[in-house]
């Protein structure tokens, strides 16, 4: 019962603020659905003690919801899959979700429309849950597209603002192209395994492992027209499902949607960036670990796209000016990490990073949203400075997020904030991978910290310290936050500082078995997340001096020498216009596929619609009637002489072809 609680209270929640909000109220609609996520967070944390931390080895729990589909060679159920990935996720979701609801109803408590808002928050969270208990890829392909969907409707939530309208396009488009490649890959396994239920897929799997190396490839299947043995088949649908996951969490090349979503109010950027939408590919990758880990080819390609992302979005965010949008991209990037973990085999820390990540982007994104608050919307951050003695509990709460994504911790120690110990786990599992693809990706991951650390306290120092470049009327009425958007912040902070050393020993080390209990698959020869405590000093110290260089340089260009950063800029304009503008990835699209679209849809228009359906099909019949029908009319003129002489002229023509007929 707890757990169609955890799913179904949320959705109960969107049912009665969005059918009944305008009925019972903005208030009512704001209290209940945040009472009911107070409930369902409560209710997280007692499952993930009972089945993560639990030292029983639980079995994998099954929750029966109905029969869902049975027709042909497809059986599915609607059921609850309840593990430890699962628990952890229900913990990651619905504490965000909560606060995030909390934090809202001060946050929007101008706005008009709240009741339609808090429904698609916690129609938002509902999808998510329905992603991560999914028992079949058919049930989790529901949540993916409710999330879609969701994240859809509340980017755009102020959709009589053109910029927001065309953002939630965007993220719904860009979706898309990775969800296709979803939809492929789940075809694929159903082609290969029979089944898209998860318990017949992982365990049919290890078939898939081919015994004799040296023996001559066996062609089992036909695979979308290819003739493919069963190691390149099982890679094939691996990367299928990538390609979803990179859709979702904003991987290099189909990354575009994501620093548009800012548009959406900043509790809606807290919620997918923190906890929902961007996780569901870490989360898709982590489920499929029984597949995945049988393909080292789709692993390493996991592996250089992660990189490629973390290095990419940190550079970007080095000049970012607007506050949300550098948090933005350092979703991004650290989204990067995630994968790299997992493309090296270390899923616990991929996960653990998720897990940590969630409280500290979550803290950064409100507390942005509070610094938003007290300045009257303004966003841009060369019009701050100087806020930390008017927002003194905004400016704390944002010091613990950037000491927490920095990665602030002393190595070989238990000191430091939660990002210090997943972060610094990801570095040196991708150095502990011993393999070319493992240093590449632990290269870029240490310069992408050396940059994350700068753009951070880069935020930090142009938004609470300097003299203030607000204008005096911004700054006579700058004020710190209601208690109802300072309590999640205190919250979040407080698990921004405390969830990497609890945690970190059940995540990736000695308690790993019995915390995971089989949620997450590694072959008996993946021993990254052993070899990876064994590491040469200097690699467990790199991220360290990475993230000491990076607050020096910030110090010294924004505290010590703020003239710095315009002559740097002046000097290397081209390399700043080139990260200004993101790498130019949206110009590149804009002319490959939004202009190729546009005129090629002109073109049909011009040559389908108006020059053949307009002129010969029904467009072109009913002008044609009408033209008919105004001669006609004509004729109806009113005057009696004109009656007259018409009937004159019929009579005339009746007599003459009597008279002719009768002739012939």
């Amino acid at each position: 019962m707890i757990y169609k609680a955890i799913v179904f209270l949320p959705l109960i929640g969107f049912l009665i603020a969005g059918l009944f909000g305008r009925q019972i109220g903005a208030k009512a609609s704001e209290y209940v659905t945040t009472g009911l996520m107070i409930i369902v967070a409560v209710l997280s944390w007692i499952v993930f003690f009972n089945v993560a931390m639990s030292h029983e080895a639980h079995e994998v729990i099954k929750v029966p919801v109905m029969r869902w589909i049975q027709s042909g060679g497809i059986d599915v159920e609607w059921a609850f899959r309840i593990d430890t990935l699962t628990a952890v996720m229900f913990v990651v979701v619905n504490s965000v979700s909560c606060l995030v609801h909390l934090y809202s109803i001060g946050y929007m408590h101008h706005d008009p429309h709240r009741p339609r808002f808090f429904a698609y928050l916690s129609l938002f969270t509902f999808a998510m849950l329905m992603l991560i208990t999914s028992d079949n890829l058919l049930q989790m392909f529901f949540g993916w597209e409710g999330v879609g969907l969701a994240s859809y409707l509340l980017i755009g939530f102020w959709y009589k603002k053109p910029s927001a309208s065309a953002a939630a396009m965007k993220a719904f488009i860009v979706n898309r192209v990775g969800d296709f490649g979803f939809i492929l890959g789940i075809s694929a396994l159903f082609v290969m395994f029979g089944s898209i239920n998860l318990e017949t897929i992982f365990a049919s799997a290890q078939s898939y492992l081919p015994t004799d190396p040296a023996a001559a490839p066996e062609v089992v299947l036909n695979l979308f027209g290819m003739q493919l043995d069963r190691s390149h088949a099982l890679t094939g649908a691996c990367l299928l499902l990538f390609m979803g996951a990179m859709g979702k969490s904003a991987q290099f090349l189909l990354h575009t949607w994501l620093p548009d979503a800012m548009e959406g109010p900043t509790p809606v950027s807290a919620l997918i960036h923190a906890a929902t939408m961007v996780t569901a590919g870490v989360f898709l990758v982590a489920r499929m670990s029984p597949v995945f880990e049988l393909s080292p080819d789709a692993l390493t390609f996991v592996t250089i796209v992660g990189a490629i992302t973390a290095f990419f979005a940190a550079t970007v965010g080095l000049v970012q000016n607007d506050i949300k949008r550098v948090i933005a991209y350092s979703t991004c990037s650290q989204l990067g990490y995630m994968f790299v973990a997992l493309g090296v085999g270390a899923y616990g820390a991929a996960v653990f990073h998720l897990f940590t990540h969630a409280f500290f982007k979550a803290l950064l994104f409100l507390g942005a949203g509070s610094v938003i608050h007290a300045v009257d919307g303004e966003q841009d951050m060369r019009y701050m400075g100087g806020l930390r003695k008017h927002i003194p509990y905004t400016f704390w709460a944002m010091t613990i997020g950037t000491l927490a994504l920095t990665g602030v911790g002393i190595p070989g120690t238990i000191i430091g904030f939660a990002g210090f110990f997943s972060k610094d786990a990801i570095i040196e599992s991708a150095f502990a991978s011993h393999s070319s693809v493992g240093v590449f990706a632990f290269t870029l991951l240490v310069i992408a910290a050396l940059f994350t650390s700068f753009y951070s306290w880069r935020l930090a120092f142009m938004t609470f310290f300097g003299k203030p470049r607000a204008s005096a009327d911004v700054m006579h009425h700058v004020h710190e936050s209601p208690m109802v958007m300072l309590l999640p912040l205190l919250l979040l902070g407080i698990g921004a500082v405390v969830a990497g050393v609890i945690f970190h020993d059940y995540f990736f080390g000695h308690h790993y078995a019995d915390f995971w209990k089989g949620a997450l698959f590694t072959l008996p020869t993946n021993t990254v997340l052993e070899e990876f405590h064994e590491v040469p000093k200097w690699v467990k110290w790199s991220p360290f001096v990475a993230m000491a260089l990076g607050f020096v340089t910030a110090w010294y260009m924004y505290i010590k020498n703020p003239s710095a950063p315009k002559k740097l800029a002046e000097q290397q304009w081209m390399l700043y216009q080139f990260l200004l503008n993101k790498w130019y990835f949206d110009e590149l699209y804009d002319f490959l596929f939004v202009r190729s679209s546009k005129a090629l849809g002109r073109f049909l228009w011009k040559k389908g619609d108006v020059a053949t359906i307009d002129a010969y099909g029904p467009n072109g019949v009913a002008s044609a009637v009408g033209g008919l029908t105004q001669r006609v009319v004509r004729l109806q003129s009113g005057y009696l002489y004109h009656y007259a002489f018409a009937m004159l002229i019929g009579i005339a023509a009746l007599v003459t072809w009597m008279m002719l007929g009768s002739s012939l």
